[in-house]
């Protein structure tokens, strides 16, 4: 049995629905928000077991780990964006990380992998980016901050008590259930799909420029990634980048989704910004040689899948 954390989230029902396809039944954690999306609702009480759970509780996720018989744990579960207070960030951020390292030692499970990010090599230069680089203390964001901080401790955590505490560090991720829209594929895939212009107005990062890397990971693939990480009879390392591993700029982005939706009007800053870095994106060569990853999905079959999802759902 596979516990996710944050399994209601979207990049943990993808996750789910890969360790379904592969015949594993799943418990998956929520907190406030529940999502029954078509591929996951049938198999809800049958192979999909749902819990409330609040990750900073230690006797939560010491009882849900027991009482499901858990062998395996996938931590996915993280405040949103600057949902709370500094304060009470560190405590559900740090807190969750330890309850879940916690409850895999006192209930014998050998491996949890849990989601770091690309907002880790924030610091460096240039790419393209692999996991042994020398990354800088300082980090300018709440996510940078604590996936950092998350990768030191879990990897201390697991020398002293023999849980493999596996980092998968994941790249821009976009796809299907992706409800706050906040970063640009997203937003350009849902304006291929509606046939209105792009608005990039509140994402993340503004309007791209053309060549700027993106850094795409399509949902489907993390989940994955995710899924071989967790069932590989034995891992040589601590630290997994999970992206596409391929260098592609906004401009190839946009020129894919015009391949499902040509009518698609979008506008991209011309050239490249200055925060944009040399092969900027994540070596995906350590999970390839390793566990066999390979990603799924061209950039094209990714934003015409998503685009088709986008059409026939609501948001």
């Amino acid at each position: 049995m596979i516990l996710i954390t944050g399994g209601m989230g979207f990049i943990g029902l993808h996750t789910a629905k890969r360790f379904l396809d592969a015949g594993e039944q799943v418990v998956i954690t929520q907190f406030s928000t529940r999502r029954e999306p078509d591929f996951i609702k049938d198999e809800i009480g049958k192979r999909v077991f749902v819990e409330r759970v609040d990750v900073s509780s230690p006797h939560d996720m010491t009882d849900v780990v027991r009482r499901h018989k858990v062998d395996g744990i996938i931590h996915l579960a993280v405040p949103g964006l600057a949902a709370l207070s500094a304060a009470e960030d560190y405590r559900v951020n740090m807190m969750g990380l330890i309850n879940v390292l916690e409850a895999a030692r006192v209930n014998d499970v050998k491996r949890v992998v849990y989601a770091s990010s690309l907002t880790v090599y924030a610091g460096l230069k240039d790419g393209p980016f692999q996991e042994d680089a020398l990354l800088p203390v300082e980090s300018t964001n709440p996510t940078e901050t604590f996936k950092k901080a998350w990768e030191i401790l879990g990897s201390h955590y697991g020398q002293r008590t023999g849980v493999e505490a596996i980092s998968a560090r994941i790249g821009g991720i976009f796809g299907p259930l992706y409800h706050t829209l906040a970063n640009a594929p997203s937003r350009i895939c849902l304006g291929a799909a509606r046939g209105k212009p792009v608005d990039f107005s509140g994402s993340r990062a503004g309007n791209p420029h053309e060549d700027d890397l993106g850094n795409f990971c399509y949902v489907k693939d993390c989940a994955l990634g995710l899924f071989l990480l967790q069932t590989a009879p034995a891992l040589k390392h601590r630290l997994y980048n999970i992206s596409s591993g391929r260098g592609e700029t906004y401009g190839q982005f946009v020129a894919a989704a015009k391949k499902a939706a040509p009518d698609l009007q979008v506008e991209l800053k011309p050239g490249s910004s200055p925060r944009n870095k040399p092969n900027g994106y994540l070596d995906i060569s350590r999970a390839a040689d390793e566990v066999g990853y390979k990603p799924e999905y061209s950039l094209e079959q990714a934003t015409a899948d998503y685009i088709t999802w986008l059409r026939n759902n609501p948001l």
